[in-house]
């Protein structure tokens, strides 16, 4: 069963259209250059309103210490998500589970990654493209994946309800990760978009099954 995270929730409806649809987590951006950039205190009141065992992700790009601490503290995140050049040792500081984001292209050592954070719950696969950390709408060359990797894999970049199929079926991942191919504009979800895509994952689970 492909797992599906919808990232970039900004607005409670959309998080309501999201949660019914049935996504199994949902990510919340703290990086203040991301169109889909949510303050803590809005980012409190939207996790007051997830339901039961939908799994909410914090998103970050080379925080301090300090600004991870003060969310922590605010907002109840079950996962971190950490898109820039993190350490291992910087990213487990925090005691809580995490995912490490790889900007993938040719010559980027993937087995090697998953070696280094080898104490992540997954590795988070996204487009490289220079001077942006992710939600760019791009996808990558899903061969550069390896099939021998450790870690579970979230494939991300450019996803959408007319190729994700082929993407699971070519790739196997833990899950999936979608933010603007389910979007009517930066930021704002499309409930219409939103359930198309997880019926495309369902459908291509229970082919492949």
């Amino acid at each position: 069963m492909t797992r599906v995270k919808i990232c970039g929730i900004t607005r409670e409806q959309d998080l309501h259209a999201v949660a019914n649809g049935g996504t199994d987590a949902i990510g919340l951006v703290f990086y203040e250059k991301s169109p889909r950039h949510v303050e803590v205190r809005q980012a409190a009141s939207l996790v007051n309103v997830v339901p039961p065992f939908v799994t909410i992700v914090g998103l970050f790009v080379n925080p301090s210490v300090e600004y991870v601490q003060q969310v922590l503290k605010e907002v109840s995140l079950d996962v971190l998500q950490f898109h820039g050049d993190e350490s291992p040792e910087f990213c487990q500081q925090f005691r809580k589970p995490y995912l490490k984001a790889i900007r993938v292209k040719a010559g980027v050592d993937l087995v090697e990654c998953a070696a280094r954070y080898a104490g992540a719950q997954g590795l988070l696969l996204d487009a490289f493209v220079e001077g942006a950390q992710g939600g760019t709408g791009e996808s990558f060359d899903w061969t550069l994946i390896p099939q021998n990797l450790p870690l579970p894999v979230i494939l991300s970049g450019g996803l959408h309800a007319g190729n994700v199929a082929e993407a699971i079926k070519q790739v196997r991942p833990y899950a999936v990760d979608v933010s603007s191919g389910v979007e009517s504009a930066k930021g704002i979800k499309d409930a219409a978009k939103v359930a198309a895509f997880i019926k495309e994952v369902k459908q291509i689970d229970v082919q492949l099954s």
